[in-house]
């Protein structure tokens, strides 16, 4: 048998059960930035912090809508690189694919490095790049064996994160209503030291360039469409409760913050859930959340990996990438596609240990990360009004099973939003070089587009 003959008996498995969609989705919504990356947003904008969180929930919720209604009409592995390949143009499809693909390539090596250094909390004995190399091996051929192996560690992980999330908002609310006095004086440190939004609108404008991307990643549900077992029953569920898990856990977490301390002592000597819950009397909290945070990077990790590979997958299914990454195992797996984004954050993360002043060129290149977060709404967001439009001038729009809400308003509505945040990125100093980034980013993956084009 060929070996034409023998990649088109595999395909891929639709071993993603509900329980792990679910999971899946709540893990996505909850990353390490919840923990560590929440203290320099409270710094720019105080206790509406709360109020940042709530907006670019919401915003993320109707993207996800969005991509929602086309992932449960066409339940695919490429996700949105396929449709707007299909909906709109061979370069947006091709520039959605390999932007996902370099972002999360880029956090990825990311949070394989923060491994190392959560692992070298308990044993700073052991080099980094040891620590490292074992936990990608694990990770690598977790996601070689199956999408099932994928779906229940993903379960897992997803598990110890909510749940040490959940037992911190209940105990924080048990201090705050025990320990703190009575309503509403018990909440006072939300209102005091210059009011709930003491840095003014431009704080709040500021902290919304930094608090969406704590996101990144959520879209993660629609990557997973191509292997869910019911992606028409499971899409919609996960993707409706989404803003619910986001009212729970990242407003929920910060009403406790912002309430057991000032906002203005929040964070400047650590994590501010180790500082907060260390100062109440509990020694062991950096123990407990170093074990959390290690869990969580290895769950984006895990994500990173799985939706890297998938993503390929699909650039190689439409000709954007090379033949090679549509080559699927037996058990369903895209082999080429993983070993390929698994060994080259091995060697980013090697050069990075090797040249320890290349860490600075590093960060710099995580301003792409921000970049392409935005690159990839913006094509979400386009790509549906391409596609609603589609339907209704083939007059299908009655096979549409989830529709997004509002629309078209909330789509122009998105975009707006997406034009102010990258408005105020760019009063940003720290945020301003991503900014800078985006055309010359867009016009480098046009160049390799048409390079590629030409060679056909």
């Amino acid at each position: 048998m060929s070996e034409h003959e023998t990649q088109d008996k595999h395909h891929m498995k639709r071993g993603l059960k509900n329980r792990h969609m679910q999971m899946i989705a709540l893990g996505a919504s909850v990353g390490t930035g919840l923990f560590y990356g929440s203290a320099p947003t409270i710094k720019l904008v105080g206790p509406g912090i709360i109020a940042s969180y709530a907006l670019a929930g919401l915003f993320i919720f109707f993207v996800m809508r969005m991509l929602g209604e086309m992932a449960v009409r066409e339940p695919v592995s490429g996700s949105f690189s396929h449709f707007a390949n299909k909906y709109w143009n061979g370069f947006m499809g091709y520039l959605a694919g390999w932007n996902y693909w370099t972002l999360f390539m880029l956090a990825g090596m990311a949070e394989l490095a923060a491994i190392a250094v959560y692992l070298a909390y308990w044993f700073p004995d052991i080099p980094h790049w040891l620590t490292t190399l074992i936990c990608l091996v694990i990770i690598t051929a977790i996601n070689l064996i199956n999408v099932k192996a994928y779906g229940e560690v993903e379960f897992w992980a997803s598990f110890v994160k909510i749940g040490a999330i959940v037992s911190m908002i209940l105990f924080g609310f048990y201090l705050i209503f025990t320990t703190m006095g009575s309503f509403p004086n018990n909440f006072h440190n939300l209102w005091d030291n210059g009011g709930f939004f003491p840095n003014g609108s431009w704080g709040f404008l500021c902290s919304l360039a930094v608090v969406m991307f704590s996101f990144g990643g959520v879209d993660l549900i629609g990557i997973t469409a191509g292997e869910a077992e019911d992606p028409e029953k499971s899409l919609p569920t996960a993707i409706n409760e989404l803003l619910l898990r986001i009212l729970i856990f990242y407003i929920g977490t910060m009403v406790v913050l912002m309430s057991l301390a000032p906002w203005d002592k929040v964070g400047l000597e650590a994590s501010p859930f180790v500082q907060i819950f260390e100062e109440i009397g509990i020694p062991a909290a950096s123990n407990i959340l170093n074990l959390v945070v290690l869990v969580a990077a290895l769950s984006v990790f895990n994500s990173i990996l799985y939706s890297n590979s998938r993503m390929l997958y699909g650039l190689a299914k439409a000709g954007n990438a090379p033949k090679v990454f549509s080559y699927l195992t037996g058990s369903g797996v895209p082999l080429a596609s993983t070993l390929f984004s698994a060994g080259l954050a091995l060697i980013i993360v090697l050069t990075t240990y090797l040249y320890p002043q290349a860490g600075e060129v590093f960060m710099h290149l995580l301003a792409l990360v921000v970049a392409g977060l935005v690159i990839s709404w913006f094509i979400i967001i386009a790509t549906h009004i391409k596609f609603r439009n589609t339907f209704f001038r083939e007059n299908r729009l009655d096979e549409l099973k989830f529709k997004s809400p509002m629309y078209p308003f909330i789509n122009y509505l998105c975009m707006l939003f997406l034009l102010v945040v990258v408005c105020v990125m760019w009063q940003m100093d720290s945020f301003k070089p991503s900014v800078i980034a985006i055309p010359f980013w867009i016009l480098f993956l046009y160049v390799t587009y048409k390079l590629k084009k030409t060679k056909k």
